[in-house]
C-alpha cells in the first residue's frame, strides 16, 4: 500500500490548542464613597467631623450633608462650613424640606448625592481617625458582607459600642463591650456572629446593600432605625461585619439633649427611644409585643425612679404610650420642645 504523501500527513494533526489570551489586570479596589451627615443646627459639631475627615488616609469621597433645622441653619452652614476639604473631597449642603429626622435625612441625602459605591453614614458629633474609612473598605472588600461596623469610643477612649445586640422580648438595645478599655484584641468572628445591628452614629454600606435591603424606615424619625434596618437585612440574608481596625471617637447625643446622666436628658431622647421600641416591635416582633410593652414599662419605673428623674420618667411613660397607639412620624410637639434635633 502507498503511504500517504508527507503534506497529507501534516494537514491531518489538528494544530495545537492556543493557550486561552492572558485576563487583563484585575481592576483596582477604588470604591466613589459617599460620606452622609444629617445635622440639626449642629454646625460646630459638623465642622469637627470635617476637620477629621481631611485627615483620611482614603481620599476617594464626597461628603453630603442634611441639614434639617431649617433656612436659617442651612443658610449659617453655607456661611461657616467650607464647599471643600483642604485634601480636595467637595462638600454639598442640602436644605431638607424640613425635620425629616434621622432616616428621612439619610434617605433624602443619599437621593440627592451622585451614585457611589458605597456610603458611610456619621452622626455630625463623630470623630473619625484617620484610617478609619480604609479599614471598612478593606473589611468590605472580601465579599462577604455589605453592611460593616467597628469600635466607637467616647472621649476618654472607653467603648461606646462594638455593635448591637437587640433583645426582642424585652425590646432592648445592647452595646456590645460599653464602657470597657478598648483593646484591638476582639474577636471579629465572634462579633459578627453575635452582632444584631451596627450602631447607626457610623455605618458603611454597599450600594449593593441598599439595593437589596432598601432604605432605612423614616416613620420612626429618630431611634432604632439602623436597628430595624439590619434585623431586617439580615431577615432577607444579609450578613454584618465588623472591623477591629477602625476606630471612630463619638461625643453622643449633642444634638439631641441624649447624652449625661438620666435626669438631665431631654423630652425629645427619651420619649421618642422609649416609642421607636415599641414600633420596632410592633413591626418585626408583633407576637411579643404584650409581653416587651410590659418589661419595657417595668424598666423604665425601675430605671428612672432610682433617680429620682420623675420628669423623664414621665417622657418615658408618653413615649411608650404613643407607640402603643402606633403614633409614627415627628410628634407635633416637637419643634417647640427642649431640643428638636434629628441625629442620635
Amino acid at each position: 500500500m502507498r503511504s500517504a504523501p508527507q503534506e497529507d500527513i501534516l494537514r491531518a494533526i489538528p494544530e495545537p490548542a492556543l493557550p486561552p489570551p492572558l485576563s487583563p489586570d484585575p481592576p483596582a479596589f477604588a470604591p466613589q464613597v459617599a460620606i452622609v451627615i444629617v445635622s440639626y443646627r449642629s454646625q460646630a459639631d459638623v465642622a469637627a467631623c470635617l476637620a477629621a475627615l481631611e485627615q483620611s488616609t482614603w481620599a476617594k469621597f464626597h461628603i453630603v450633608i442634611c441639614e434639617n433645622g431649617g433656612t436659617a441653619a442651612w443658610e449659617a452652614a453655607r456661611r461657616h462650613l467650607p464647599a471643600a476639604l483642604g485634601s480636595g473631597q467637595k462638600v454639598d449642603i442640602l436644605q431638607a424640606p424640613g425635620n425629616l429626622g434621622y432616616a428621612g435625612g439619610i434617605n433624602f441625602a443619599i437621593a440627592k448625592t451622585p451614585p457611589a459605591d458605597a456610603y458611610w453614614i456619621l452622626n455630625p458629633d463623630t470623630r473619625p481617625m484617620p484610617d478609619a474609612l480604609q479599614a471598612l473598605l478593606e473589611r468590605l472588600r472580601r465579599g462577604d458582607c455589605a453592611a460593616i461596623g467597628h469600635d466607637l469610643v467616647d472621649e476618654d477612649g472607653k467603648l461606646g459600642s462594638r455593635g448591637g445586640q437587640w433583645l426582642a422580648w424585652s425590646a432592648r438595645a445592647i452595646s456590645v463591650d460599653k464602657g470597657k478599655p478598648r483593646r484591638n484584641d476582639s474577636d471579629a468572628a465572634r462579633l459578627e456572629a453575635s452582632m444584631d445591628y451596627i450602631v447607626g452614629a457610623s455605618m458603611l454600606v454597599s450600594r449593593q446593600f441598599l439595593q437589596r435591603v432598601g432604605p432605612m424606615r423614616e416613620d420612626y424619625f429618630l431611634y432604632c432605625e439602623e436597628v430595624e434596618w439590619c434585623l431586617r437585612a439580615v431577615r432577607r440574608g444579609e450578613r454584618l461585619g465588623y472591623t477591629p481596625d477602625a476606630v471612630v471617637v463619638h461625643a453622643q447625643g449633642t444634638s439631641t439633649g441624649g447624652g449625661g446622666g438620666l435626669s438631665t436628658r431631654s423630652k425629645t431622647s427619651v420619649y421618642l427611644a422609649e416609642r421607636a421600641r415599641i414600633l420596632l416591635t410592633r413591626d418585626l416582633y408583633p407576637a411579643r409585643l404584650p409581653v416587651a410593652a410590659l418589661l419595657m414599662l417595668l424598666h423604665v419605673l425601675i430605671r428612672y425612679g432610682k433617680v429620682g428623674a420623675w420628669r423623664q420618667m414621665s417622657y418615658a411613660i408618653s413615649g411608650w404610650q404613643a407607640g402603643l397607639r402606633n403614633e409614627r412620624g415627628k410628634p407635633g410637639w416637637l419643634e417647640t420642645s427642649d431640643t428638636a434635633g434629628a441625629g442620635a
